[in-house]
């Protein structure tokens, strides 16, 4: 038996492969864009509002800061406490062109030891948690060049 894969939240990525992005929604009123995604009203107090449209953010962008999880983080995030906890690199992203930092975990095997600031990284399809039914898929950030 095959287990199903399903988003982690829904809506907020899309594709596979290189054709994997974040999705986020832009305001026909003021242009800016957001992620998570808005599909109420404009988050920008300057603006009268307009519709939401969904967009793709970039694939690419620059490292704006990174730390390493030294804890367990509470739920929703779904880990196992029989098991020991693994650390993990959080990254910070920022997409030149969409003006905001996205944060997501690294890829696995990226520790915070191959991070640098300024260094280019790109969204890759990653996974949150398995069970027994279900693969629950995520994002990740990966440096640009590098296969994991």
């Amino acid at each position: 038996m095959s287990r199903e894969r399903k988003p982690a939240v829904d809506d907020w990525f899309t594709g596979d492969g290189d054709d994997f992005r974040l999705l986020g929604t832009r305001c026909s009123g003021c242009a800016a864009i957001f992620f998570p995604r808005e599909d109420v009203h404009c988050r920008n107090p300057r603006c009268a509002g307009g519709d939401l449209e969904a967009v793709r953010l970039s694939r690419r962008g620059r490292i704006w800061s990174y730390t390493d999880s030294r804890y367990r983080p509470p739920s929703p995030y779904v880990t196992d406490p029989e098991l020991p906890w693994e650390p993990y690199a959080l990254v910070a992203v920022e997409l030149e062109s969409e003006r905001m930092v996205v944060l997501g975990q690294a890829a696995p095997g990226v520790t915070v030891a191959d991070l640098t600031v300024g260094m280019e990284v790109e969204v890759v399809p990653g996974v949150l948690h398995e069970d027994a039914e279900t693969i629950w898929t995520t994002w990740h950030w990966r440096p640009t060049g590098v296969t994991t």
